[in-house]
C-alpha cells in the first residue's frame, strides 16, 4: 500500500451513522435482553451521544423489520424480539440501508468492465462474508472483555 493511502487512513467502505447508532442501540437492549427490561431511548442516549429524533426513527426502523418491540407506559421503551445471537451485523446493515443494487451495466461489456465488476464483486462478498459472521450477542461479549480487561490493576 502507498504511503499516501496509509497516511489518510483510506477506508473503502464506510460505516453509515445510522447503522453505527442502531448497532449502539441494539448493543445495549441486547444487554437488558435476559432480563426482559425495556431500555427507553433516553437510557440509550445517555450511554451514547445519539440524537433521541435520530435514535426514534431508528427504533422505528428495526420495529417494522421485527427486531425491537416497543413497550408503552412508565415503564415502557423498547425490548429485543429475537435473541442477540440470532442477529447478524449484515441483516442490520441491510435492514438499514437496504440492499445495494448492481449498477446497470452498458450494453456492451468489455473485458476490462468485467474484470472491474469481478473484482468489486469480490470485496463486496468478503465484506458480506464478514459481517455476516459477527452477531449482536458477539459484540456484547467484545465490548464485555475489552471492559474486564481495561480494569485489571497492577499494584
Amino acid at each position: 500500500m502507498s504511503e499516501t493511502l496509509k497516511k489518510q487512513n483510506y477506508s473503502l467502505l464506510d460505516l453509515s451513522a445510522k447503522v453505527e447508532y442502531a448497532l449502539l442501540a441494539l448493543l445495549e437492549l441486547a444487554s437488558c435482553s435476559a432480563r426482559k427490561t425495556p431500555m427507553t431511548m433516553s437510557d440509550i442516549s445517555a450511554k451514547h451521544p445519539i440524537p433521541e429524533r435520530y435514535l426514534e426513527q431508528i427504533l422505528t426502523s428495526l420495529r417494522w423489520a421485527g427486531v425491537v418491540q416497543s413497550q408503552r407506559g412508565s415503564k415502557g421503551g423498547f425490548i429485543l424480539t429475537r435473541e442477540p445471537w440470532q442477529l447478524t451485523l449484515l441483516e442490520v446493515v441491510i435492514m438499514l440501508d437496504g440492499e445495494h443494487k448492481e449498477k446497470e451495466s452498458l450494453a456492451e461489456n468489455t473485458l476490462e468492465q468485467k474484470l472491474l465488476r469481478d473484482i468489486w464483486h469480490e470485496a463486496d462478498s468478503s465484506a458480506q462474508a464478514v459481517l455476516s459472521q459477527y452477531t449482536i450477542q458477539d459484540l456484547c461479549e467484545q465490548r464485555e472483555a475489552r471492559l474486564q480487561q481495561s480494569e485489571m490493576y497492577y499494584i
